[in-house]
This record gives structure tokens, sequence and C-alpha cells, in this order.
């Protein structure tokens, strides 16, 4: 598929811990669309996370290739590439909602007056238009999840990795979440890759994958 905006082709990935070789990846495949969404599920320890590092450039695999579209992973194509939502939502607490958002930008260039902009129409659309002066102390763990989503769409990215991203929400604002995500990619044409512990979230997906032995299914 000429215009995928991630393709990986037979990923490995082994650890050594102490005499141990543990061979978590051993295979894995996978062909993402433009404006598609894929889940990834597994058991605990099974390589999910490992994986979406070796998807982002921020680790290698020990054989098998990444694209992110036509090219390999580069540092310096990165944060205008793709955008990342994890389980912690790692907001500066010291910045408010919209200067947050705006972090993103200044990975790429210094943000002026559309930049803000922008950041306040995602604040808006992820419904914390009326919060974007808050910090991350005054907003609940499903808005300061919101404010990630819009930080990760920021750089308007081809691709969305979203790695457990309803880990630290209850269920009703976790579903919350997931549809935002699923909706925001859909109306902005980027494809999400999201990895899951919950099977209803993934049946959500375009496809639901399952990670196991180390190869995806």
């Amino acid at each position: 598929m000429n215009d995928a905006v991630l393709t990986a082709t037979g990923l490995t990935k082994t650890y050594v811990s102490g005499d141990r070789r543990i061979a978590v990846l051993r295979g894995v495949d996978l062909v993402v669309a433009p404006g598609e969404s894929v889940a990834i599920r597994g058991e605990s320890g099974s390589g999910k996370s490992t994986l979406l590092n070796l998807f982002s450039g921020l680790d290698a695999p020990d054989s098998g290739a990444i694209q992110w579209g036509a090219e390999p992973p580069a540092a310096a194509r990165r944060a205008a590439y793709l955008g990342m939502v994890f389980q912690s939502f790692y907001l500066i607490p010291e910045l408010d909602a919209l200067q947050n958002v705006l972090m993103a930008a200044r990975m790429i260039r210094p943000p002026g007056g559309g930049e803000r902009a922008r950041a306040r129409d995602l604040l808006a659309r992820v419904g914390l238009g009326e919060r974007s002066g808050h910090l991350p102390a005054q907003l609940s763990g499903g808005e300061r999840q919101r404010v990630a989503v819009a930080r990760a769409l920021m750089n308007s990215p081809r691709l969305l990795l979203a790695d457990e991203p309803t880990g630290n929400l209850d269920e009703h604002t976790g579903d919350a979440v997931v549809e935002l995500l699923l909706t925001l990619g859909r109306e902005t044409g980027t494809a999400l890759v999201l990895v899951t512990h919950n099977a209803a979230h993934a049946a959500k997906a375009n496809r639901s994958l399952f990670l196991h032995d180390g190869v995806l299914r």
C-alpha cells in the first residue's frame, strides 16, 4: 500500500535479563491506511508498549523495518508526523491547558497567533473551551487526558499512537476518551493505533488485532 501511513515488516525485539533472552516480538507485520483505526490488545507483558515504541521511532527493532509513509522514522520528523497519547497524561503542571497544547507546536516552530487559535479550537473540540486557562491540578483525570489528546493533534499528524489512554480513568470517562479519539481521527483523517486491554474499546476500531507470542493476529 503506497499511501500507507505506517508500515511495519518483520519486526523483532529481544531483551536480555541476566542469562535469559526474552523474545518479545517475533515478526510483527502491520500496514495502517490514512484515517484507519487499529486496536491492539494482548496480555500484560506481551510487548504492546514495546511495539508502540518501535512504531514511534523511540526505539529500534532488532530486525525488520518501519516506514512512516515512504520514509523510515526520523527524530526530525516525529513531532510533525505523529502524535502520542499515554496512560499517564504527561502534562506540564506549571502550564495551563492552552500552554500544554501549544507545547507540541513549539517542537516545530515558535507558536504564533495561528497556532494559538488552533490550540483553542482543539480544546473546544475536546470539550474544554472554557477550561483553557486551568492548570492540570485544577482538572479531572478525564479532562487532563482530553488536553493530552488535543496536544497530540496540535500539529495535524498523519498518525496518532495511543498507549492504554484510559488506564487511569474510570469506565465512563474512558469510554468517552476512546470515542473522542475515534471521532477526531475520522474528522481529521488521522490514522490511529490504539493499544488497549479493553475488548469493548478495541471493537470500536476499524480493525482489532491481538498480540500473542510476539505476533499480531
